[in-house]
């Protein structure tokens, strides 16, 4: 695992530059990628970065009985984690973390971005009542311009989450400063962290729309 730290910015990104995951992630950005493909590679790449958000959750013990002896076995501590998919591409995501964390709670946020504006618009929120109590992990694949993530995040801490992380498969430097000055507090986990925004709001070299290579819908 490599840690970057954008010199603009406060708080630390986590890169994850474990070579699976760069091969993996490389085969994603190819456009000869077929749709099955991007989908099945997508959601190993999501395991791995489940496994890295993670990394510091709470233990403690609970007596067990193993064949041979009784022991005090480190078992994860609290409520069970909050994963929430930000629509539509961040179901691709959401799919991996379940298949580590298969009792995590699931929460959806509609959003679309205005190809004018390039600002969110919300169309669909739900999530868990308990969210309070609960890590919130934020799935998303592309930290682009940030004004989505933001804008999620921000509906979010307003129904009273106040542990939140944001993963995604790529981010560009524009989407960690907007994210960054909005909330400060938000870890960001990511497989890359791409150049820059070309003039649509599309990251470079990125891998296309994400949403739309995982669904086919062009």
């Amino acid at each position: 695992m490599h840690i970057i730290e954008e010199k603009t910015l406060s708080e630390l990104v986590t890169e994850i530059r474990h070579p699976l995951m760069q091969h993996k992630l490389s085969l994603m950005r190819s456009k000869d990628t077929p749709t099955d493909n991007f989908r099945r590679l997508l959601r190993e790449i999501s395991q791995m970065l489940a496994y890295e958000v993670t990394r510091d959750l709470p233990l403690e013990n609970v007596e067990i009985e193993t064949p041979i002896a009784k022991i005090a076995a480190p078992t994860i501590a609290g409520k069970k984690l909050c994963v929430i998919s930000v629509l539509r591409a961040g179901n691709g995501i959401l799919d991996g973390m379940l298949d580590l964390l298969p009792n995590a709670r699931v929460g959806h946020i509609g959003l679309y971005r205005d190809p004018a504006t390039l600002e969110p618009v919300e169309y669909y929120f739900k999530v868990p009542e308990d969210i309070a109590d609960r890590l919130v992990i934020v799935v998303d694949p592309m930290l682009a311009t940030g004004n989505s993530a933001a804008a999620a995040i921000t509906r979010l801490k307003m129904r009273g989450a106040v542990s939140i992380k944001f993963v995604c498969l790529l981010a560009a430097p524009e989407g960690i400063k907007v994210m960054n000055a909005a909330h400060p507090d938000v870890p960001i986990i990511t497989a890359s962290v791409d150049e820059r925004l070309n003039e649509h709001g599309y990251i470079v070299p990125g891998l296309g729309d994400a949403g739309d290579r995982l669904f086919g819908t062009k």
